[in-house]
């Protein structure tokens, strides 16, 4: 058998596979930096979350004779409807503390 004896490379040969070398050592680097960009935006979404809030027991007083129509979430708003003494008005109270965020009364014009 006959054995194939690799010669040495010619030096424009040598150029070539130093600069096909570098060329994967710039690709390896990016492809490495881009899988760890990717990998701290994840963990960076998962532990810096809110978490779960504590369940808030908060008591709404609502003026006598006050009815509540109907109640709805709206974006992180919690908007509740009330018949006030034949005065429809609305209240919006923030979802995840459960503080009165604002208040709409409609009355008629006299």
């Amino acid at each position: 058998m006959t054995d194939t004896v690799a010669s040495e490379p010619t030096p424009e040969q040598a150029a070539l596979f130093a600069r096909v070398r570098r060329m994967m050592l710039i690709a390896g680097l990016t492809t490495a930096i881009a899988i760890s960009a990717v990998l701290i935006a994840i963990g960076y979404r998962l532990f810096r979350s809110e978490g779960s809030a504590n369940p808030a027991e908060i008591t709404a007083v609502l003026p006598k004779g006050a009815k509540i129509l109907s109640t709805g979430v709206a974006g992180d708003r919690l908007v509740v409807t009330l018949d006030v003494g034949g005065v429809t008005e609305i209240r919006t109270f923030d979802a995840h503390t459960l503080k009165a965020v604002g208040r709409l009364r409609f009355v008629s014009e006299p």
